[in-house]
């Protein structure tokens, strides 16, 4: 049968013997594309160090072979590159491939979802557990509900159809208590018939890894519902996983940046305060930076920014979450009651540089972007600029085109929330649990140490770990 042979052409694919789970999923898979249904998906749930990354490699490797047509998506622009990595194919975020900046409009803020002229295609869409369907969005992108357009876009081409792959002990969205695209009640809500696989064996190769030992400890306390205790995280015997208190901290960050380079390390803490004392502290004993802002420093942006990449090949808007790193410091003003600086940056999802102005306002602060009040009296300050136009409509016209109304926010990126890492993944993280209270244990701390843990590819560094966690 024409499935079996597709099925060996992909096993010939793996950089390695497939597990019987491997087997089974791939099985369920080419089933499922081999399928004369439209209307169907296929959700394929799979926890870390399982074999998700090796079995999709070997699907879109054969898939191309086959001269069999397939579009990559990820929620994030740094998961769209790691899935581009390991797929060896060409992948997007999902906000790049379906939505279309409605120029028409004169509000560049607005983006309308595009038609798929695609036919006869399969869209394969990694780290779905961060897809939101909340309507967070509402005001700039299609309907605002993430999941929704999703589907609408994939299913209104021609045969084409949706691979969903995502891990379900990993955080859920922002202001969602699960993941609604791995949730088979939800897809199938949309009309469509969901077909599924599991993957939770861990694949050989990690079997000697600390980092997954522990992670697999931790979603099977999850999925027992056992989440109430402090998890004891086992150290000892392995290489991956170390625990060190704060003397030993700034010489293994050095360390790391001299291996790995300051873009393939990241500290995780728990809070926008804790990430704050830790950016600085590496800027000044660790890069020595003197400056406020220099040459060489990564900015993660804070909030969604539709206005200086309006006319930039390649970059549609900048994420929240996005890094960029600094190449020229230009021009500083202070206006509005407000300090700005104009910056040449390079984008490290897309490697395209260009210049921006940022609010310094929000380098600094404890929170993770200008705070609503302070928002509130920017805008203020600048309408007042636009006092001799007499409609509101034009006042607001030209409020959307001003540069300083358009600031990006952005903060400093050596060390970020869990939140803002998830869907990335780095060779050395440095993870800072802070205090944890009984009170903080449940479904939710659980889920974020899963989703922190799981940043590090090579080497975890426990910083200051609490006596309980071991």
């Amino acid at each position: 049968m024409i499935n079996d042979f597709f099925r060996s052409k992909i096993i010939e694919n793996f950089p390695f013997e497939p597990t019987s789970q491997q087997n089974d999923a791939l099985e369920r898979i080419v089933n499922f594309l081999f399928l004369q249904k439209e209307e169907t998906l296929f959700l394929l749930r799979g926890y870390a160090g399982t074999g998700k990354s090796s079995l999709l490699g070997a699907l879109v490797k054969t898939m191309t072979e086959f001269k069999q047509k397939t579009v990559l998506l990820a929620p994030t622009g740094r998961a769209a590159k790691v899935f581009s990595f390991y797929a060896n194919h060409p992948a997007f975020t999902i906000h790049k491939k379906i939505y279309r900046q409605q120029k028409y409009s004169g509000d560049f803020g607005s983006f309308g979802l595009m038609d798929n002229l695609h036919k006869d295609t399969l869209f394969i869409v990694d780290e779905a557990s961060m897809i939101s369907n909340s309507g967070m969005d509402a005001s700039f992108f299609g309907t605002g509900h993430l999941l929704d357009d999703l589907i609408h876009y994939v299913y209104s081409g021609e045969n084409c159809r949706l691979l969903l792959i995502g891990d379900s002990a990993q955080l859920p969205p922002v202001m969602e208590e699960d993941s609604p695209a791995l949730q088979t009640a939800v897809l199938e809500g949309y009309g469509l018939d969901v077909y599924e696989a599991m993957l939770s064996q861990i694949v050989r190769q990690a079997e000697s890894s600390g980092i997954l030992y522990n992670a697999t400890n931790i979603r099977n306390l999850l999925s027992k519902g056992e989440t109430g205790a402090y998890p004891k995280l086992l150290l000892d015997n392995f290489e991956d996983i170390v625990r060190i208190n704060g003397e030993d901290l700034i010489d293994e960050i050095s360390a790391s940046y001299d291996r790995e380079g300051l873009d393939n390390t990241m500290i995780v803490s728990r809070s926008n305060k804790r990430c704050n004392i830790y950016n600085q502290g590496v800027r000044n004993r660790i890069l020595y930076r003197e400056e406020e802002l220099s040459a060489g420093d990564m900015l993660m942006i804070t909030k969604n920014n539709y206005y200086w990449t309006e006319n930039i090949e390649g970059i549609d808007f900048l994420a929240n979450g996005e890094i960029v790193e600094v190449l020229r410091v230009r021009r500083e003003q202070e206006l509005y009651g407000f300090r700005f600086c104009d910056v040449l940056v390079r984008s490290l999802d897309y490697d395209i540089e260009f210049e921006i102005k940022i609010l310094m306002d929000t380098l600094y602060s404890d929170v993770s972007g200008l705070p609503r009040e302070r928002a509130e009296e920017l805008f203020l300050n600048i309408l007042e600029d636009y006092s001799d136009i007499s409609t509101k409509a034009g006042k607001m016209k030209k409020l959307k085109t001003d540069p300083f109304y358009n600031a990006v926010q952005v903060k400093f990126a050596y060390a970020v929330t869990c939140h803002k890492a998830q869907g990335g993944e780095w060779s050395t993280v440095f993870l800072d649990l802070g205090y944890i209270s009984e009170e903080h244990l449940g479904i939710n701390f659980y889920r974020w140490l899963y989703t922190a843990i799981t940043r590090a590819g090579k080497k975890l560094y426990l910083v200051n770990l609490p006596d309980e966690f071991v």
